[in-house]
C-alpha cells in the first residue's frame, strides 16, 4: 500500500514534468538517462563491500567471509539482478505510457533507489526486517511487468514483435 501511495503523492506534488518525448528511441534515452540514478545503490554498496573486505580481519582473502563482508557482497548481487529486471520494464513501459505520464519513468527509478537502500540498512539491522524493503522494489517491478504484458497482450496485440 506504501508503494502506490508514495508514487501517487510523489506525481502530484513534485514540480517537474517529463519533455516531450514524440519517439520511441527518445523515449528509451530518457529512461536509460533515469535508470543512471538507480545505480547510484548498487555502486554504493560496491564501495562499502570493498572497504569492508579491506578491513576485515580475515587472514585467507579468500576463505570463509564475515557476516558484515557477506551481507554487503549479497546486497550488490541481488541488486544488480533486480536492476537488470527493474530497467527492462522501465524500458518497455516507457514505450507503451503516454506522454503526460512519462513522469512516471524518474519517479520510478527513485523508489528503486530508495527502496534498494531500505532493504541494505533492514538487512544489515536483521534479516527478519528486509522484507519492507524487498517488497518496495519487487512489487513496482511485478506492477510494471504486469502493465507491460497487458500492454503488448490486450493494448496492441498487433505490434507485439514490431
Amino acid at each position: 500500500l506504501l508503494c502506490p501511495c508514495l508514487i501517487y503523492g510523489a506525481y502530484i506534488f513534485l514540480p517537474f514534468d517529463a519533455p516531450l518525448l514524440p519517439t520511441v528511441s527518445a523515449r528509451l534515452v530518457y529512461t536509460l538517462r533515469c535508470a543512471t540514478f538507480a545505480t547510484f545503490p548498487i555502486v554504493l554498496g560496491m564501495i562499502i563491500s570493498g572497504i569492508s573486505r579491506l578491513c576485515s580481519s580475515a587472514l585467507e582473502p579468500f576463505g570463509e567471509l564475515q557476516r558484515e563482508v557477506e551481507i554487503h557482497r549479497t546486497y550488490v548481487s541481488q541488486s544488480v539482478h533486480l536492476f537488470i529486471l527493474y530497467f527492462f520494464n522501465m524500458a518497455v513501459l516507457a514505450t507503451y505510457l503516454p506522454q503526460e505520464l512519462l513522469k512516471l519513468i524518474p519517479l520510478l527509478t527513485g523508489l528503486f533507489a530508495i527502496s534498494r537502500l531500505i532493504f541494505w540498512m533492514s538487512y544489515a539491522i536483521g534479516r527478519s526486517f528486509r522484507a519492507f524493503g524487498f517488497s518496495m522494489t519487487f512489487l513496482p517491478l511485478l506492477a510494471m511487468l504486469l502493465w507491460n504484458l497487458y500492454g503488448m497482450f490486450v493494448l496492441e496485440p498487433e505490434n507485439l514483435l514490431s
